[in-house]
């Protein structure tokens, strides 16, 4: 690890040299690329300044102990020794995480997709109602929902709906929110009281760029349209409405939330690159099963991660283990403590894989 440490120190300081260089300065393009690299280092540089700082600290305070006679100075050093070696074992900890392989996409927005599930006309009451928590959990933290497209149903449930997160290190954190997501409780349209079980499944998506996915003109047929459903006059009496047909793969977009057909367009190829990237990253995640494994959850979309129960007010995350008797503002977005969990576990895992 500390080989590795020291490789990251001479890099670090390379990079500045670089960025001090007025011929870098002036290739935007490098400067920002450098500029990244710099900001995904420092954590790393500082924890490890920090450890060799401590380390200095008991060299020092074992120094004191064997050389000084002053019982005062020998008490503070005492405790000096203590609060490094402390210091140092969650230093190493911290190192280790730091250095774990950094998913690529991890700083990237993402494109949510929530479908309702098994359960009809409950199952997307309850795609509406995820819908809603991310909302509030992504505003919490300061990002942006865009809404792509979506699909509702006569009593106020979404059918399907496809949305943007806007945030830095999106992905990073909401990626763990992929799988099948089960609702127990009596419905609105129960009449006999009985519970039901329904499900909505999520797909979370890093943004691609033009750069990631190459899309062939060829490939593609695009179909303007007037938009249906509640909008506007403008939006109902021009053809604004896009849809995108995929010939090789048989995705269909279809982007209507714009007046402009132009803006309609944009979106809908942005879902598209970003379903074509998650095909793509699916299948390499399926080339390595071991590295899947050694992940929280195996990123099946069929995997049933979470189960909301609302007679008894929990919620449980069964790729971990963690029930949480407070239902009602998880649904109002604070979902943290479960997203923490998950990180930390995944974390976990994927050192305990190192250490194999």
């Amino acid at each position: 690890m500390f080989d590795r440490l020291e490789d990251t120190v001479n890099r670090y300081e390379d990079i500045n040299a670089e960025l001090a260089n007025p011929d870098v300065v002036n290739d935007q393009a490098k400067f920002r690329k450098l500029m990244k690299e710099q900001a995904n280092l420092t954590p790393i540089i500082s924890a490890y300044t920090e450890y060799k700082t401590n380390k200095q600290n008991v060299e020092d305070s074992l120094a004191i102990l064997d050389e000084e006679s002053d019982e005062e100075l020998k008490d503070l050093a005492k405790e000096e020794l203590a609060e490094s070696k402390a210091r140092i074992a969650e230093l190493e900890n911290e190192l280790k995480i730091l250095l774990l392989p950094k998913d690529p996409n991890d700083d990237k927005d993402i494109i949510m997709e929530i479908r309702a599930g098994a359960g009809g006309e409950e199952a997307a009451l309850f795609a509406a109602e995820l819908f809603r928590m991310y909302t509030h959990y992504v505003e919490s933290k300061g990002w942006k929902v865009e809404v792509l497209s979506g699909d509702e149903t006569g009593i106020g449930g979404l059918k399907e709906i496809e949305f943007m997160v806007k945030g830095q290190g999106a992905y990073s954190i909401m990626k763990y929110e992929s799988g099948v997501h089960r609702v127990q409780r009596v419905p609105v349209t129960e009449s006999n009281g009985r519970i039901q079980t329904s499900t909505a499944s999520v797909a979370c998506m890093p943004e691609a760029e033009e750069v990631d996915i190459q899309i062939n003109e060829k490939d593609i047929r695009i179909d303007v349209m007037r938009a249906s459903g509640n909008g506007g006059q403008c939006v109902n009496t021009t053809d604004s409405a896009v849809r995108l047909t995929h010939y090789p793969t048989g995705i269909v977009i279809y982007s209507q939330t714009e007046k402009s057909q132009i803006q309609n367009k944009e979106k809908a190829f942005a879902l598209l690159r970003a379903k074509l990237y998650d095909i793509e990253t699916q299948k390499a995640h399926d080339a390595e099963a071991d590295a899947r494994r050694s992940q929280i959850g195996t990123g099946d979309r069929a995997e049933k991660i979470r189960t909301y129960n609302f007679p008894q007010g929990r919620v449980t995350d069964h790729r971990i283990g963690l029930t949480l008797y407070k239902l009602d503002k998880i649904m109002d977005g604070d979902i943290q403590e479960i997203i923490d969990a998950c990180i930390a576990a995944d974390q976990a895992a994927k050192l305990a894989k190192m250490g194999e």
